[in-house]
């Protein structure tokens, strides 16, 4: 095998939640094989990067910027900083930040369906939603004009199957609040999977390729009780590593993947195939 073909060498690449678990990794990976990289992050301010990155950003292969997804005029400030400091615009994209209704949120939130409050729903699609379609508009349009570049979306598998609500049906017991997977981040992962295939189709002939990860749930010290139903339901038996997708990333990244747009990449330990 020509591994010529993963090299991704002095690419820049933005990954938006370049912060957070998965975008930490997602990070680590692409500098590990050389890319330059651009952190985007409301945290970016007040959160360590850590010592892992230090040297990056010493080197000048490590770029972090305070941007906020949901404002265009904040994506398009970051996309003019970022050519002004390495003179060339950026060749990946990987939106990555996202917000979910986690299961220490309010009984409003997590309850039935038919209750689910406005204000959350709006919240979330702001992020997962109308922050994508601004990175994209912003940075994909920067690649298009070049001619190249490579979009992947992050994804999950509540964006292409609903929402197994029998693994948290412990969560009901001991006369707590009916608990249950909210709509709105199945709902906004959804809309991914036909963005994605948009946005492939539309700059395809630009030689800018979009694809989308769907992933299946990344093990973070959850309770006992959700990890043993969810792994459960999984065929491989088990959640997945925070550092299992970042091959993953690299292929897209690279020439590798050169013939592959508009493409949903399951990785969920088998959970969409039975």
């Amino acid at each position: 095998m020509n591994l010529k073909l993963f090299n991704i060498s002095d690419k820049i690449v933005v990954v938006t939640g370049g912060l957070g678990q998965l975008g930490r990794q997602f990070t680590k990976v692409l500098l590990e094989n050389n890319a330059r990289v651009v952190i985007l992050d409301l945290l970016v301010d007040n959160k360590n990067p850590g010592d892992t990155f230090q040297h990056y950003i010493k080197d000048d292969r490590l770029f972090l910027l305070n941007a906020d997804i949901t404002n265009k005029k904040s994506v398009e400030s970051s996309l003019k900083k970022i050519v002004k400091k390495w003179e060339s615009v950026p060749f990946g994209l990987i939106n990555n930040a996202a917000l979910d209704s986690p299961p220490d949120s309010s009984s409003e939130e997590n309850g039935p369906f038919e209750k689910f409050p406005e204000f959350s729903w709006d919240r979330v699609m702001d992020v997962n939603v109308k922050g994508v379609l601004f990175a994209c508009q912003v940075f994909g349009k920067a690649m298009a004009d070049a001619g190249r570049g490579s979009i992947v979306n992050i994804g999950s598998t509540y964006g292409v199957v609903s929402p197994d609500q029998r693994i948290y049906e412990y969560m009901q017991k001991d006369g707590n609040d009916p608990f249950y997977k909210p709509v709105a981040y199945a709902t906004s992962k959804s809309a991914l999977v036909n963005l994605t295939r948009y946005i492939s189709v539309y700059w395809a002939k630009n030689g800018v390729r979009v694809n989308l990860m769907a992933l299946g749930g990344v093990f973070n010290n959850q309770n006992d009780q959700f990890i043993k139903g969810y792994c459960a339901r999984v065929p491989m038996g088990r959640m997945a590593d925070e550092d299992e997708y970042n091959g993953t990333v690299v292929y897209l990244m690279s020439d590798a993947s050169s013939y592959m747009t508009g493409t949903t990449i399951m990785l969920d330990g088998g959970w969409t195939a039975w």
